[in-house]
């Protein structure tokens, strides 16, 4: 048998076009393009701007995520490389990952085996420096606030009331909770603060959220980074740091444009987590290449719980957007996860276990086909322990709720394995749908997050905690209560958590704090133990990785 290759092995190996090439391919004229070394390129939208989007959006999402792997990334890149070997023109629109999880447990986000988007390395570290620009102008603001307080308060900022923290794109839980300013009269007023991580800076979400450079400062300078003694909150304007924010940021905004290793475009640009952020990469990236091809691929963030409904709810809402069609991703050995199975035996043919963990898939399924009334394929993720009596099992499951199964083997076959489910996603975005929101934006806030506790994640009661209950008449009378929900929670349940499986009902979601993020257009709901800032596991991914003395970077993947 021949020895299996590792992601980063196949993507050393690929052949890759000049950037330049790619972009021609896709529509992009080199006037357009502004190049970071030969693979990589920063896209100038502004001519392209005002044309209209004619592409039809497919979201690939999944159910909630295991240790056993579900591969929504390697399923959307090798279901655009399908469509495009199909004849169809396609481009991918995915996010960037954080180093966070590339150095810590989950690892990098770029695709797996042949269904890969390259140059890896440089997507899964420093890529084009947009990370380091987004965490400079988050730090920044922080900067310039501390340093009014200690100009004389001007504004009144109350100490107490600052929301505003620092970020650092790592997971670093020494830094959750920290004392600064400490030192002599000229270190600045000694207060408590602390760090998110990147991804879950509200000026991540900002930048995801903008549609061009104007509306981009205007977002930067509606966020609110504390409140006055007189609990009148104090936004970026206040501080006037939008202008030098936008400077900041005002290359970074600009889609950056790879390959798949089959050549075909791909937008990699923006990355907030879904689970303590909305999980979409920007709105510039993605109607961008909706102007440019008949058919865009994008994904949201972990499962169809927290990043599908945040991009149906949010970004769609925000945009206008509208999925012609929905892709579930699963795997027979999730699934058997899900219905109690250890993970050491995932291997061996368990149909009791995984009609055990079926309602996850079926739960989200039908989340995204009744609530949200759009057409949609559970692709299956292909292993070779997969036998054919549990993909008989998923697949008359999942027609019981009138959804086909498509299996994809695209992590081995690339495109060419992605052909059955790239042929039903085309026959989906034929069909007719009525696209409707989980909640409407009239309701209070409570409303809300009563509709998404019931509808999506099928919770028994949603009860707000006594600090959330405070805070949401807090927003609501200073006019934020008609945004929408962003819902920060476990990825790993439709609970609050992590150690309900499969489709739980008789639980509580527990609301445990809000925050305003004016900018990005939404209210933050914590619940759980959800963290904004990780930590490393006991042995992180960065002890693997390594660089070799000609410079070739090996253990990333």
């Amino acid at each position: 048998m021949p020895e299996m290759k590792s992601d980063i092995q196949i993507a050393h190996e690929a052949t890759m076009l000049p950037i330049s090439e790619v972009a021609a391919k896709a529509g992009i004229g080199e006037e357009q393009l502004e190049y970071y070394g030969r693979y990589k390129a920063k896209v100038n939208v502004r001519d392209i701007s005002d044309l209209p989007c004619k592409g039809k959006l497919v979201l690939v999402t999944a159910i909630n995520p295991t240790p056993a792997g579900e591969g929504k990334t390697t399923t959307s890149v090798g279901l655009a490389d399908a469509m495009n070997m199909l004849g169809h023109n396609t481009m991918l629109c995915l996010r960037e990952p954080s180093l966070g999880p590339v150095f810590g447990i989950k690892g990098g986000a770029a695709g797996g085996g042949y269904a890969q988007v390259v140059p890896m390395e440089d997507i899964n570290l420093h890529f084009t420096g947009d990370f380091h620009a987004i965490g400079a102008a988050n730090n920044l603001c922080a900067a310039m606030l501390d340093n009014h307080i200690k100009q004389g308060n001007a504004l009144g900022i109350d100490p107490r009331r600052i929301t505003w923290k620092r970020c650092v794109d790592m997971n670093d839980r020494q830094l959750r909770n920290i004392v600064d300013g400490m030192g002599g009269i000229n270190d600045g007023v000694t207060r408590q603060d602390g760090f998110d991580i990147t991804v879950a800076s509200e000026v991540m979400a900002v930048f995801c959220m903008a549609t061009s450079i104007a509306d981009l400062k205007q977002r930067l300078s509606r966020m609110v980074v504390g409140y006055t003694y007189d609990n009148e909150p104090v936004t970026v304007a206040d501080l006037n740091a939008q202008g030098a924010m936008t400077a900041l940021l005002k290359d970074a905004i600009n889609p950056n444009l790879v390959q798949t290793l089959e050549n075909n475009p791909a937008f990699v640009h923006g990355g907030p987590f879904a689970n303590i952020a909305h999980g979409c990469n920007s709105v510039m990236a993605t109607t961008t290449a909706m102007k440019m091809a008949d058919y865009v691929v994008t994904e949201a963030g972990f499962g169809a719980d927290l990043g599908a409904e945040k991009f149906l709810d949010i970004k769609c809402r925000a945009t206008g957007l509208k999925p012609s069609a929905v892709v579930i991703v699963a795997t027979v050995r999730a699934l058997k996860y899900n219905g109690g199975m250890s993970r050491s035996d995932l291997a061996n043919e368990n149909l009791e276990a995984l009609s055990a963990g079926m309602p996850n898939l079926l739960q989200h399924v039908s989340n995204i086909k009744d609530v949200y009334g759009l057409p949609c394929v559970v692709a299956i993720n292909a292993f070779p322990t997969d036998t054919k009596a549990e993909l008989d099992l998923v697949e008359a499951k999942c027609r019981e709720l009138g959804v086909n199964v498509a299996k994809s083997e695209v992590w081995a076959k690339g495109g060419e394995g992605g052909k059955s489910l790239a042929e039903e996603v085309v026959r989906l975005c034929d069909e007719a749908s009525d696209f409707r929101f989980c909640y409407e934006l009239d309701q209070d806030i409570y409303g809300k997050l009563h509709d998404i506790g019931h509808k999506i994640y099928h919770a028994e009661h949603v009860m707000m905690l006594p600090a959330a209950a405070r805070k949401a008449k807090e927003l609501e009378a200073l006019g934020f209560g008609n945004l929408p929900i962003c819902v920060a929670k476990t990825q790993y349940s439709f609970s609050d958590d992590p150690k309900l499986l499969g489709a739980p009902r008789d639980f509580t979601l527990n609301v445990r704090d809000l925050t305003v993020s004016a900018g990005a257009g939404f209210v933050v709901a914590l619940t759980g133990n959800i963290m904004t800032m990780p930590g490393l596991p006991k042995v992180p991914a960065a002890e693997k990785i390594d660089v070799t003395d000609d410079g070739l970077i090996v253990g990333l993947f």
